[in-house]
Formats: structure tokens, C-alpha cells, sequence
């Protein structure tokens, strides 16, 4: 094993000296075959063991190589490089301020045996990238290096090392980015994936034009904002510790080493190839996904499209909305569900079953996200709501209490207050509201079941809610429905005019930023919980998520697996029996063979869409025994159906564990 210092004199000394002692290194990384960058931390020793795992904790930012000590190397290092020659510049910090500018650290030989040297991987070269995608640079080639910005966001914290994070930005054309994510992938593998996309201001980034280090190279209009880690976070951390005497690399200044004397860069496998979707307009945000998880919530999304009742959804279907609302709720923190539609108005309550049994999978799940979590729902349907809520609690679907809150406003005003901390815009409670099978306003100001009986008088203005937040930037809205009249079908209310039965009168007037559109409402918040466990599971999603500092959270796999909707907690959870129903048995509706339902003592029936009882009545509903004996489960011939066999060809009464399978 070649000691690394003697490779980097026998090869490098000479190259060093005969350039210019004030000069800075640029684009480093192409300079010089068989070469690579780097930058470099002289410390205190007595600091090293926390400043080691301060750039474990923060990989994205600050890949570490090696460090000086002959006992703590990494592979093919086997001592630590001699700083004291060979490069060209350094910063002389002294308790956290920067006191001088050095050519070279000859004079602290004698402190620098007490110190140890930290080397951190530059190899990415954002240039090299974007010659590959075909993006022409918009740096001056005289300037010294390009801008970095410190942002809101904080870094992992280690013992006295607690900084912002420091990050790099280019400009990319808006119709370029998928051919930098694949070039980035190419060329630095998981280190050279982007960390934001979009607007500077959500990592707290008031002005562009200001970089904190560097040059600050200009957004043109059709170009898309996009963020990679800086190793410039280094130095943050440096200066946060304020250490007596410490050194670093200048920014803009690297020390070159041998490729061959570090481990190559991560490369991604083809199913992890990053693809870029855009979440929102107003604040722009992209994000990014692995290309194997796309294929899976795809595939969920054509699952929960099959029409059991043939309404004719497949007309108000708009491909990847699923992804797009689960990419968008899994950036947000703070979430609002609603659901309630009171179609059986003569009985009490008037709720049907489709709609809250998704919506609390959609909760519980969030809640194992760590999410907080509220519910907005009728006033006369409050008492309903908080029994459902507690016998979820009772069975273990929930883990924590969700809040449950009521809406009567009559202004915007009031809308505002309840989404704003204050009523300020500026401080929204809620980022993400969502609407699984609530009743939705009509272009009439009246609420239309699908027979066009009017139910206005059942129903509070919710839809005002989501009418605010679509004048409030940082808010997203996402809608499921399963025929049109739904909250958040705006979105697609010309289909629903042209293609639904009734829909010139019932369609939704109030449009969600996402329309997920399901056979039955309650599949749709299933598949929203169960396209939440794939994007987190994946290893490309959740590193931007957490802008590639901290910890993965990848390693809680299991405790969300626990979190997803299962046939054992559809069996135990009986949240409609501990509201109402005593006495019942699941019969086919008489208006609709294809739904289950409950008759009660009276003889009164409400509907049963996505019946927690049905695995223990399936075999007794004639539509099913004339229906589906003697179907095969066609991909296994021979086989017993499997869950998502059962999805495709269960109707409305199909099993949770139908989305299972993607986990």
C-alpha cells in the first residue's frame, strides 16, 4: 500500500510549486487526467473524532476521502497528505473568524503535529454535467468560481459543529432538466443528484443575485433554479466550532489527488435513475423520484382506475396525477383531510361508507411519516367523526389522536383564518389539504348527489377552503372522487360534463391542484398511503427529501410498513358498527347490485362502498356469487386469486391488502 503523501509529492509537488502562490483552481476535475479535486480542514485533533462524524451525518455536502491520522483512513489511504507545501492557498481561522490568507503552512509546523487534516471528496463537476446534457455554461470563464448561498436549512449536529447548510446553483432551460438528472447520474452517480429544484426562497434563500461565496451567475426566464450540496459547508462548520487556530482550503482552491487513491463515486442502478416532476407553480418545486418507483405508483394508479360501476372515469383520468400528489405531500409537513358525502339523507347519519375509511388509512400513514395531521368535517357530522376516530385509536390503526375541526365560515376571510396562522398568508398552518370522497359544490352554489337530489342543506362550505388556499403560495390541494360530483373534480369538470351521467347538473365547480380518480373513493386514499411508502422507501427520493444531510430514514421501512392499510386491520376495525350500525347484514343496494350495503331494523339502507365487514360476507352476496364463480386468478391459473387480483375484479368492496404488493 503506497502511503498517500508519498503519492501526492512523487506526483503532484512539482506541478504545485510552479504555479502562481496566490492562484485559485478551477474546474478542477477536467484539469488534469488521472486527477481529482479536493478540498481540505486542518483541525485541532482533540476536534477530529466530532468533525469526523459531522461529515458522516452530512454525506450529501461532505463526502469525506481520509484523514491525516495513520489510524482512522479509508481503504488505499494509509497516512494523511502533507498539507504544509502543497497547495497553493489557505484561510488561517482563529476562534471563528478568519485572520489571514496563506500561500502555505510552512510556518505552523510545529502546531500543525498536534492537528489533523481532513480530505473531502470535490470530484462532481457540475461543468462536466452540463457539457454532457448539452446546457451551455453562463459563468465567465475569468470569474473564480461560481456562487454559493448558506440556506435555512441545518445540517445535522455534531458536538460544537452546528451550521446552515451551503449549496451551489446553476441555471438549467426548463426543457433540459431530464437530460441533467440523467448526465448528473452519469457523471457523479448519487453524490452528483441535486438536492432542490425550484425556488430558492423554500431553502431560505432570499436573493440570487447575493451569493454569500463566489459569483453569481443569472437565471434566465425559462430557466428552473437547481441546487446541488456545497463542500463549502465545510467551512461553516469550521467557523461554528471557533476553534483556537484551524485552516482550510480557500473557496475556489483545491488540492488535487489520484483518482486511483480513492473509491470511486457511487453510480446508481438503471431502476434508480433520478426523473424530475414539477409539485407546484407558486412556490416552483420540482422533485425527484426514482424511475422504478414511478413505474409502481403508475402501476397503482391504473389499478384504482377500474370503473366497477362503469360511470365512465376512465374519461376523467389524467396520467401521473397519483404521483403528483404523493410527491407533493411527501415535502409537506403539516396536512388537512376531509371526506363526508351525505347522500342517504333520509337516514342518520346520512354518510356513505366510501370516504373515511380512506381518508384515516391516508391519516395513519402520514402520521407514521411524521406529518401532523388534522380532519375538517361537517358540524353535524362532528360527533360521528370523533367516535370513528377514537375506535381507530381503540384497534391500533391510529397511533396518536388526529384533530378534528368544524368549518361554517362565510367569507374568504374566514377560509383564511382557518388555513393561516393569524389569517397571514405568510404563515399558512397546512401545507397539503386533501378530499377523499367529500361532497363538492356544483357551478350552481347547490351540492348534487349522482341522482341530482340536492343536498346543500347536509353540507358546510368546505370548498371554501379550498378556494383560499389556492390564493395562498405554498398550499397544495389534491381530490379524489369516484363520479364527478366530488371536491376537487373541478379540476376535470369539462369530462365530467361530457361523459358522466348527470354531470352537466352534478360536476364539481371547485378544482384541486390534483385529481386522483378511483373506482372508489377509498382506494384512492389507500393508494395515496401506499404510494407514500414507495417514495420514501426509495433511496433517490428520500435523500432529497432530506437535501442529502442527516441520516437516511430509509431504516423505518418497517415501522411504515406497519402504518399501510391491511386486511387484518380491515377485519378488526369496525368504525361503522361502533358509530351506527347494529344489527345489520351486507346485501346488495337495490339501486346499485354493485355496492354492498346495511339494512338497518328499519329497513333503511346506506351505502357500503369498501365494507369493513366484506371478507365475512363476500361468499354471501348473491351479485357475488353470480358475478365472479368460477373466475381464475389468470396470472397464477391454478392459484388462489391474489390481492391485487382481488382489486381488479372485487368492485367496491375490495380489500386494502390489494396495494400491498408494492411493499
Amino acid at each position: 500500500m503506497v502511503p498517500f503523501s508519498h503519492l501526492l509529492r512523487s506526483c503532484l509537488l512539482s506541478a504545485v510549486r510552479s504555479l502562481p502562490k496566490a492562484a485559485h483552481i478551477r474546474n478542477t476535475a477536467s484539469m488534469t487526467e488521472g486527477l481529482q479535486p479536493a478540498s481540505v480542514v486542518v483541525l485541532p485533533r482533540y476536534l477530529a473524532p466530532a468533525f469526523k462524524s459531522f461529515c458522516q451525518a452530512n454525506h450529501g455536502p461532505l463526502p469525506l476521502l481520509g484523514q491525516s491520522d495513520p489510524e482512522k483512513v479509508l481503504p488505499r489511504l494509509s497516512t494523511g497528505p502533507d498539507v504544509r507545501t502543497i497547495c497553493p492557498q489557505f484561510q488561517k481561522y482563529e476562534f471563528g473568524t478568519c485572520t489571514d490568507t496563506l500561500a502555505s503552512l510552512e510556518e505552523y509546523s510545529e502546531q500543525l503535529k498536534d492537528m489533523v487534516t481532513f480530505i473531502v471528496d470535490c470530484s462532481f463537476s457540475i461543468d462536466e454535467a452540463l457539457e454532457q446534457a448539452g446546457i451551455s455554461r453562463r459563468d465567465s470563464a475569468d470569474l473564480s468560481y461560481t456562487g454559493a448561498y448558506k440556506t435555512t436549512v441545518p445540517c445535522a449536529t455534531i458536538a460544537d459543529f452546528c451550521c446552515p447548510l451551503v449549496v451551489t446553483m446553476r441555471p438549467i432551460p426548463k426543457d433540459k432538466l431530464e437530460r441533467l438528472l440523467q448526465a448528473t447520474q452519469s457523471v457523479g452517480g448519487q453524490q452528483g443528484q441535486p438536492i432542490h429544484i425550484g425556488d430558492p426562497e423554500l431553502l431560505g434563500i432570499k436573493a440570487l443575485s447575493k451569493p454569500d461565496y463566489g459569483n453569481y451567475v443569472a437565471c434566465q426566464p425559462e430557466d428552473i433554479p437547481v441546487f446541488w450540496p456545497s463542500q463549502l459547508t465545510g467551512l461553516e462548520a469550521l467557523i461554528s466550532c471557533r476553534a483556537p487556530l484551524a485552516f482550510t482550503s480557500t473557496p475556489g482552491c483545491s488540492v488535487m489527488i489520484l483518482k486511483d487513491a480513492v473509491s470511486p463515486a457511487s453510480c446508481l442502478t438503471p431502476g434508480m435513475v433520478p426523473e424530475g416532476h414539477a409539485i407546484s407553480k407558486d412556490p416552483l418545486h420540482y422533485s425527484i423520484v426514482s424511475a422504478a418507483a414511478v413505474q409502481k405508483i403508475r402501476e397503482l394508479e391504473s389499478m384504482i382506475a377500474i370503473d366497477p360501476g362503469n360511470r365512465g372515469i376512465g374519461h376523467l383520468l389524467h396520467k401521473d396525477e397519483l404521483l403528483r400528489a404523493a410527491l407533493s405531500l411527501s415535502h409537506a409537513r403539516s396536512v388537512l383531510v376531509t371526506t363526508g358525502f351525505p347522500t342517504h339523507f333520509n337516514h342518520e347519519p346520512p354518510e356513505e361508507t366510501d370516504g373515511p375509511p380512506g381518508a384515516i388509512a391516508l391519516a395513519a400513514f402520514l402520521q407514521a411519516l411524521g406529518k401532523e395531521t388534522s380532519m375538517v368535517v361537517d358540524q353535524r357530522a362532528l360527533n360521528l367523526h370523533t367516535r370513528l376516530v377514537e375506535d381507530a385509536l381503540k384497534q391500533g390503526v391510529l397511533k396518536t389522536p388526529i384533530p378534528i375541526l368544524t368549518y361554517q365560515g362565510k367569507s374568504v376571510e374566514d377560509a383564511q383564518a382557518l388555513l393561516c396562522k393569524d389569517g397571514d398568508p405568510k404563515t399558512p398552518r397546512f401545507d397539503h389539504l386533501v378530499a377523499i370522497e367529500r361532497a363538492g359544490r356544483a357551478a350552481d352554489g347547490n351540492y348534487y348527489n349522482a341522482r341530482k337530489m340536492n343536498i346543500k342543506h347536509l353540507v358546510d362550505p368546505i370548498d371554501d377552503i379550498f378556494l383560499a388556499a389556492q390564493k395562498i403560495p405554498g398550499i397544495s390541494s389534491t381530490g379524489v372522487g369516484d363520479g364527478g360530483n366530488e371536491l376537487g373534480m373541478g379540476k376535470v369538470k369539462e369530462a365530467v360534463k361530457k361523459y358522466i351521467r348527470n354531470g352537466d347538473v352534478i360536476a364539481c365547480d371547485v378544482a384541486a391542484d390534483f385529481a386522483v380518480i378511483a373506482g372508489v373513493s377509498n382506494w384512492g386514499g389507500y393508494a395515496l398511503a401506499c404510494a407514500l411508502y414507495i417514495l420514501n422507501s426509495c433511496e433517490v427520493h428520500e435523500r432529497y427529501l432530506r437535501r442529502a444531510i442527516g441520516p437516511s430514514r430509509v431504516a423505518e421501512e418497517q415501522s411504515w410498513t406497519q402504518a399501510l392499510p391491511s386486511v387484518a386491520k380491515l377485519l378488526n376495525w369496525k368504525p361503522w358498527g361502533a358509530a351506527y350500525h347494529t344489527n345489520t347484514k351486507c346485501e346488495p343496494h337495490p339501486a346499485n347490485p354493485h355496492s354492498l350495503t346495511t339494512a338497518s331494523r328499519d329497513g333503511k339502507f346506506s351505502s357500503w362502498h369498501g365494507c369493513p365487514v366484506f371478507q365475512k360476507c363476500i361468499n354471501n352476496a348473491s351479485f357475488s356469487r353470480r358475478k365472479w364463480k368460477g373466475r381464475k386468478n389468470v396470472g397464477h391459473p391454478g392459484a388462489e386469486p391474489s390481492p391485487e387480483w382481488s382489486l381488479r375484479h372485487c368492485g367496491h368492496g375490495s380489500r386494502w391488502a390489494a396495494f400491498l404488493w408494492c411493499s
